[in-house]
């Protein structure tokens, strides 16, 4: 994606923001538009999100639990795509715990399709909500310093967030254990520590992880305590950080794991909370975007 096309994104989604603070939120844009929510991985708060977004903008949204799936009874996701399409959707929004099968999806259906996160490979609006929230915050993304910190290996979040800060500007660093750290990070666009002062150091924004005990099939840290000891961040460790820090997490967080409640809480510095508002206003403005043309508003 190219920085216009991430500015403009933000523009659009920064009306909507604003638009979610009035008493009436409603929109018809999307009326008669069918959106399909295909969830094939568990997931909460990115679901609500979107059902919400397409709600609020007049769709008409239909979720598909993934414990209830037919790939549950042994059907392959290409037949699954081909089932999703031949029911005329307008748009699929898609999250898989496979990388790349939302975009094996994207190439057999008629209609825009939407990544909710695929596998360790991208959560693209969870790095555009942030930058939104960072952007509101701080005024700005390019030169501003990002340290993204915690399990840098299974997180998707992280890779979205290389791309996108690094192209709008932003310095990005990658803080995590060395079992935790990509061997590739650099090419991704960010510069490695394995030591968390020094990663914070003089940081403009820090965003924490989550450590996604669920993907790793080794011993890739001693045990919690010892992460939170070496890798939480506490008040003390983010005194290394600038003094107007603006501290993110993507959720959901583990206290006393990656982050103390203390600074989870911290509203001078936290923008957890404004992190899941901006995210109802980024998917609105990709569900809007994307329906443009078959709404024949784009030629």
């Amino acid at each position: 994606m190219h920085p216009w096309e991430i500015s403009f994104l933000l523009d659009e989604a920064e009306q909507w923001a604003q638009a979610g603070r009035r008493a009436r939120k409603h929109d018809d844009r999307l009326k008669g538009l069918t959106q399909i929510n295909a969830f094939f991985e568990n997931s909460t708060r990115t679901l609500l999100s979107f059902e919400i977004a397409g709600k609020r903008l007049g769709a008409d949204v239909v979720n598909l639990a993934a414990g209830a799936s037919s790939l549950k009874k042994g059907e392959t996701l290409l037949d699954t795509a081909l089932t999703l399409n031949a029911m005329q959707p307008d748009v699929i929004v898609i999250r898989h715990e496979s990388s790349g099968a939302v975009a094996l999806i994207a190439e057999k259906v008629d209609c825009p399709v939407l990544n909710a996160g695929d596998g360790r490979h991208e959560h693209p609006t969870q790095a555009l909500l942030d930058a939104l929230t960072i952007r509101r915050r701080k005024g700005r993304l390019e030169g501003l310093t990002v340290a993204i910190c915690g399990d840098i290996l299974h997180s998707r979040v992280a890779r979205s967030n290389f791309h996108l800060l690094s192209a709008m500007g932003a310095e990005v660093r990658a803080v995590a254990p060395p079992t935790l750290m990509p061997t590739d990070v650099e090419r991704l666009g960010a510069q490695p520590f394995t030591d968390m002062e020094k990663g914070l150091k003089g940081a403009d924004v820090v965003m924490m992880l989550r450590l996604q005990l669920e993907r790793m099939d080794g011993a890739y840290v001693p045990s919690t305590r010892e992460y939170f000891r070496t890798f939480g961040l506490t008040r003390e460790r983010l005194a290394a950080a600038g003094d107007d820090v603006l501290v993110l997490h993507p959720g959901p967080m583990n206290r006393g794991v990656e982050i103390e409640s203390a600074v989870a809480d911290d509203i001078q510095r936290s923008a957890i909370s404004e992190q899941v508002e901006m995210g109802v206003a980024v998917r609105m403005a990709c569900l809007d975007v994307l329906t443009r043309k078959r709404r024949g508003e784009w030629q």
